[in-house]
């Protein structure tokens, strides 16, 4: 049948639900209801082994519930129907004999997507399939829309993720992610909140761009006549706690940035940022390794989770390797040697001209060094010349306190021992802004009342950035981004006309 026959034909019956069977096609208010996984628990194989069919008799435990209908089948004067909700998938079994002739063609017109509402005892059939033998039968919301492929789930990847409205209840796989993520941002919480670190809230809308070097959005405030920035970062707001005089905040932040998509980016993302006055970037890898383990170990029982073609093990010590070895090992020779990192890049056909020695050598890293890092592993001690922002080491100036946590190749985040010295911040910064192109030379300025902050004297601290939707990619086996996020970024489908 056409999609349109399909619709007309959905559309007759919710005209019938109204004209003959006098029902509201959109429902009312039920209470007591419970989900289809609470429902499927009570089921009492002792109660339902002592039914011999006497309704007097009968101490089967009794549900109300709901679900959408995904398997329909007509056997005669029994129909069994095939519910599902965010809790999982319970069968329902509708007898002629037990709920009467107008209900029963109630349930015999009901169509795929359909959400209904049931009441009745938990017992197994013939086949011993646990199912709700209904005893009262309505129709809560008529679907007008033909489902996908009769229930077998979306598989185009871009309908997926522009309907997910259809894809979380076609494909189970997709709820059960969704469902994993919410729980692991309460863990995520719970973590920091046990070791007193209190969840704060910063501005998104921002009057200056700052906290990362990242392209904005930009927008215009019109009662006060002023550009603003949607927040690349939270950082420069969070630093100003520790300065207020709060010595452990967490945000978890939602942050955007306008620059590309892939696999690995969405413009709009989730962000933790996480301060400890008088701690540095080992106490931040100690909590970073601490909450990835945890968060691992609620998930699967010996904290290995499978990514892909791989194992990512959890359970073990997370690999620490400074930057120059890892460098070293993926080239062949030192991090100083910066005309051989330019030959390297020429050979390798990445763009060079223009860089500056350690960009080159920043670039190469990313190309060589990075891949293969499939283990939880720290990257430390990066060259002070890569990272502006942070600390350097006291003993080794060239060298700076910060790290980078890889995993399946992917950069998971990264924490400094946080730069605290108003001069020399300002000195970054503004050498950060010479370098600017002319571009981001228009949304970039100095941030006097951040170094102003710094003035009044921000405690030493270890600071910390992790990507949230790329932790839960990790952690739940997914490939991409989109599949993490319930409404990724998409072009809008007008934009192809």
């Amino acid at each position: 049948m056409a999609d349109d026959d399909l619709l007309q034909d959905r559309q007759r019956k919710l005209d019938r639900l109204r004209d003959e069977f006098g029902i509201d096609p959109y429902g009312q208010r039920v209470d007591d209801l419970v989900c289809l996984g609470e429902a499927l628990s009570r089921y009492d194989p002792m109660a339902d082994e002592r039914f011999q069919g006497d309704a007097h008799e009968d101490d089967r435990p009794v549900v109300k519930t709901s679900g959408r209908v995904v398997q329909h089948r007509i056997m005669g004067n029994l129909i069994f129907l095939m519910v599902r909700d965010d809790s999982g998938d319970l069968q329902l079994a509708v007898s002629k004999k037990l709920v009467g002739s107008d209900t029963f063609s109630l349930a015999k017109m009901t169509d795929y997507g359909d959400i209904v509402v049931v009441e009745g005892p938990l017992g197994a059939t013939k086949t011993g399939q646990i199912s709700i033998w209904a005893q009262t039968y309505q129709i809560a919301t008529k679907s007008l829309a033909p489902p996908p492929n009769k229930w077998q789930g979306l598989q185009d990847e871009q309908q997926r993720y522009r309907r997910r409205y259809v894809d979380l209840y076609a494909n189970p796989k997709v709820m059960k992610t969704m469902r994993l993520r919410s729980r692991i941002v309460t863990l995520l919480r719970r973590f920091l909140e046990q070791r007193r670190f209190i969840e704060v809230e910063t501005p998104i809308l921002q009057s200056q761009a700052g906290g990362a070097a990242a392209r904005p959005f930009i927008t215009h405030h019109n009662a006060l006549d002023i550009p603003l920035f949607m927040r690349v970062a939270p950082e420069l707001y969070l630093k100003r706690l520790l300065v207020g005089g709060m010595r452990r905040v967490f945000e978890l932040a939602r942050n955007f940035r306008n620059e590309g998509v892939d696999r690995q980016h969405n413009p709009e993302f989730t962000l933790l940022e996480v301060y400890e006055a008088f701690g540095n970037y080992q106490t931040m890898m100690e909590l970073t390794e601490s909450l990835y383990r945890e968060l691992a170990f609620s998930i699967c029982d010996d904290g290995i989770i499978d990514w892909g073609e791989y194992q990512l093990d959890f359970s073990a010590a997370f690999r620490r390797v400074s930057f120059g070895e890892l460098f070293a090992q993926a080239n062949g020779f030192p991090m100083e040697a910066f005309g051989k990192a330019r030959d390297r890049l020429r050979e390798l056909e990445l763009v060079e001209a223009g860089l500056d020695d350690w960009l080159v050598i920043n670039t190469l890293f990313e190309a060589t060094a990075e891949r293969g890092l499939i283990q939880p592993t720290f990257v430390t001690d990066y060259p002070s010349q890569i990272s502006p922002l942070t600390r350097p080491s006291y003993e080794r100036p060239e060298i700076c306190e910060r790290w980078d946590l890889f995993i399946g190749e992917m950069e998971m985040g990264t924490a400094y021992t946080e730069l605290n010295d108003p001069k020399v911040q300002r000195e970054k910064f503004t050498h950060q802004l010479a370098g600017a192109d002319d571009q981001e030379q228009t949304f970039r300025t100095l941030d006097e009342d951040f170094l102003e902050a710094l003035s009044v004297g921000m405690p030493p601290a270890g600071g910390l950035g992790l990507g949230v939707d790329r932790m839960i990619m990790v952690l739940t086996g997914q490939q991409s981004i989109r599949d993490v996020i319930l409404f990724p970024l998409m072009r809008p489908l007008a934009s192809f006309a």
